[in-house]
């Protein structure tokens, strides 16, 4: 009887430490290019409380992995942005952008603003918008105004900085 109890309070104990101290695993698609981008790609996710961080520079991947209670992707994906680097749901502000090494920059996807709303939207799909939107409708650009040429952005037009 004795042993039953034992081996009961043990596997209950078992359990509850393995779920106490569970780890997630996520891939986070990170924007970059070498080893620097690597350093502080990784080092930006553990900082944002990731237990494990490695990035591929081929794949662009970030394999983290994370206690849910300490933290989650979107707050890896914040401080990754912060960094520097766009995620695949988070764009780098792009003054921390521009202060990267040049081989650290890369081709950057639509940079999103935040418009009177609150909302955010990509405005014509570049960094240089001003965030009135005259040109963009749904976050994309209006082929048919005058600030748009071929679905981009015209520089010098009303709807961007120049």
């Amino acid at each position: 009887m004795n042993t039953k109890i034992s081996f009961s309070i043990l596997l209950f104990a078992l359990l509850f430490s393995t779920s106490m101290f569970a780890q997630k695993s996520e891939e986070i698609k990170v924007w970059g290019n070498c080893g620097m981008c690597k350093k502080v790609i990784e080092t930006a996710a553990i900082k944002a409380g990731a237990s494990t961080a490695s990035w591929s520079e081929e794949t662009k991947i970030l394999n983290v992995s994370y206690k849910p209670k300490k933290t989650d992707a979107k707050a890896i994906q914040e401080a990754v942005a912060a960094s520097g680097y766009d995620t695949q749901d988070v764009t780098a502000p792009t003054e921390v952008y521009n202060k990267l090494h040049g081989c650290c920059q890369y081709e950057r996807k639509a940079a999103a603003v935040v418009v009177k709303d609150g909302a955010k939207k990509e405005c014509c799909g570049m960094e240089n918008c001003d965030h009135k939107m005259d040109c963009c409708k749904d976050g994309k650009c209006e082929k048919d105004k005058a600030c748009c040429k071929d679905g981009k952005c015209e520089k010098g037009k009303e709807c961007c900085k120049k």
